[in-house]
């Protein structure tokens, strides 16, 4: 009983810990600029609510949180169907150069994101993408880490499936769609989720491809009202906190899914 006891403990004064930014980040945001300054910091906020809507006046935070949505929505649509569609040729169709093909996919996982940034942006430059939202979308339809974890899934599925598939006379095309697709579901939700959060949290390209404030993303936009010299945290964390509450709610309404959809990934290589 008592192991019980240190064992929730534990827990509990690491969940406290990991808490604390997102409480401390909600108080800052409801202090006026000089107790946002103060040293020892102040615990208890003077409840300055007008900071929420004078950061939508700062920033056009409207238009950031739609171009968000909808860079999230397709970014993530992307990567569900291409993902999945190169997961299934690598994990249930034989052709020449299968695995040497495979491991440069996963040679991809290994290279900093930053080395590909200039060449991207010089791609978006050629074609007069900049300041556009097709530029924050088409460099991340596609991953080398959604094809790996979609194809440990579609691998655990019986070989017997394609099959009989087959024998009913139904092309890989059809296996995909109307067999397998359907049986990999918690694999394409813990991608989906793994892609909103990656892709709404999304900072150095959007902050490079797009300078104008009204095609920027929330987390370019935020990065915005830092000043040389000066910032007014108050209205830095009272945006933060818009932008990452629908993201927090994400999670906790998703989240055994999503560690259910990961857990299953290692259970076949």
């Amino acid at each position: 009983m008592s192991r019980r006891w240190i064992v929730h403990a534990v827990l509990l004064t690491g969940g406290l810990v990991m808490v604390m930014p997102f409480v401390w980040q909600l108080v800052v945001s409801l202090q006026t600029m000089t107790e946002s300054m103060r040293v020892p910091p102040t615990a208890v906020p003077s409840w300055q609510w007008h900071n929420f809507a004078d950061v939508f006046r700062t920033v056009p935070l409207g238009r950031q949180f739609l171009n968000t949505v909808v860079v999230t929505a397709a970014v993530t649509a992307g990567q569900l169907l291409l993902c999945s569609l190169a997961a299934f040729a690598f994990a249930r169709l034989d052709f020449p150069g299968r695995g040497p093909v495979f491991m440069l996919f996963l040679a991809v996982l290994m290279v900093p994101g930053e080395l590909f940034l200039l060449p991207r942006y010089e791609i978006m430059q050629g074609l007069g993408w900049l300041n556009t939202l097709q530029a924050l979308i088409a460099p991340g339809v596609f991953g080398a880490f959604g094809t790996f974890l979609l194809r440990q899934f579609f691998k655990t599925l019986p070989r017997e499936l394609d099959e009989a598939a087959r024998l009913d006379g139904a092309n890989p095309l059809q296996i995909y769609w109307w067999i397998m697709l359907p049986l990999v579901r918690p694999g394409l939700l813990a991608l989906g989720l793994l892609t909103v959060m990656w892709s709404w949290s999304s900072l150095l390209w959007p902050l490079v491809v797009n300078t104008d404030p009204e095609m920027m993303t929330l987390s370019a936009g935020l990065a915005s009202l830092r000043g040389q010299y000066l910032t007014n945290y108050p209205i830095l964390f009272a945006g933060s906190v818009v932008a990452s509450l629908p993201v927090i709610v994400l999670f906790v309404v998703m989240q055994r899914q999503l560690i259910a959809g990961i857990a299953f990934t290692g259970s076949k290589g």
